[in-house]
């Protein structure tokens, strides 16, 4: 088995004797005073639990149905609102980029740049996020693509390693097996959690996140992406009973008229008694 690694997003570290981390927020930085809400519901839940957490909201959603769907506040008033949330709250954040030309900016704000999931072998955009996070000393965290299977996450991690960044979380979201569902192929997060990254100085394995709101997508199933939050709960527990060193979960306070995903959301209102139980697997799983 590799040598298991650690990341640091800020002041959370993520990997084997840390904390459970919960990386939690709307898909859609909506409005401040919306993120402000989530975002002090999950600190404190997670805090009372002993788990760590990493804000995540996007400022834009470049991969929607359609092109009157609506995309975030854009960068600059999304990253001014990070930067608020972070001050407010006092936890690390993340988001999403899409572009290199994002990658620097979305650095100076946030704690980890994370790479979307179709976006997961674009060199480009993995050099570029690889630079900006090694010049500012923060993280990236790669969703694995729908496409890719666990031992191709090295393509990315080398990429990444190749231009200068070893600060990196690997996120599982499931697989495409057919049309209409993604399948979570609990042999392959296994697998992911044992990968063996030679590009690394210590050819260790990167500690993995399990993606438990875009895992219930059934991408193509209507004229938007479907999905079955109601097993969002099930995935979680089996995911963090099977070892994660985080989960990745977003939630608003009425999915249904949320600005994206609202058919995977989670309701804010639910996620404290499903942290408890998640907290209570994971204690279990590390007896």
């Amino acid at each position: 088995m590799p040598n298991p690694r650690t990341c640091s997003f800020g002041t959370v570290t993520i990997g084997d004797g840390h904390p459970l981390a919960v990386i939690a927020g709307p898909c859609t930085l909506e409005s401040l005073d919306m993120a402000l809400a989530i975002g002090e519901t999950v600190r404190d839940a997670c805090a009372e639990l002993g788990l760590s957490y990493v804000f995540k909201a996007s400022f834009d959603k470049a991969n929607r149905t359609s092109v009157t769907s609506p995309r975030g506040p854009g960068m600059d008033e999304g990253l001014t609102h990070l930067a608020t949330i972070t001050s407010k709250l006092g936890v690390p954040v993340t988001t999403d980029i899409h572009d290199p030309a994002q990658a620097a900016p979305v650095a100076e704000v946030v704690d980890a740049l994370q790479i979307p999931a179709f976006l997961c072998r674009q060199s480009d955009l993995l050099a570029a996020a690889a630079e900006a996070a090694n010049a500012r000393g923060i993280a990236v965290n790669v969703k694995k693509g729908q496409f890719l299977s666990p031992a191709e996450m090295v393509g990315p991690v080398r990429k990444l390693a190749e231009s200068g960044c070893e600060n990196v979380l690997l996120t599982e979201r499931g697989t495409f097996f057919g049309y209409h569902r993604l399948v979570n192929d609990f042999i392959g997060l296994g697998d992911l959690m044992e990968l063996d990254c030679s590009a690394f100085s210590d050819a260790g394995s990167p500690p993995v996140c399990f993606d438990v709101t875009h895992s219930t997508q059934l991408p193509g199933s209507g004229a938007q992406t479907g999905g079955r939050p109601d097993r969002g709960p099930l995935l979680a527990r089996a995911a963090v009973a099977a070892g994660v060193h985080a989960v990745f979960i977003e939630c608003h306070p009425d999915p249904t008229n949320a600005w994206s995903d609202g058919a995977t959301q989670l309701r804010t209102e639910t996620m404290p008694g499903l942290l408890r139980t998640l907290a209570a697997v994971r204690e279990a799983s590390l007896t």
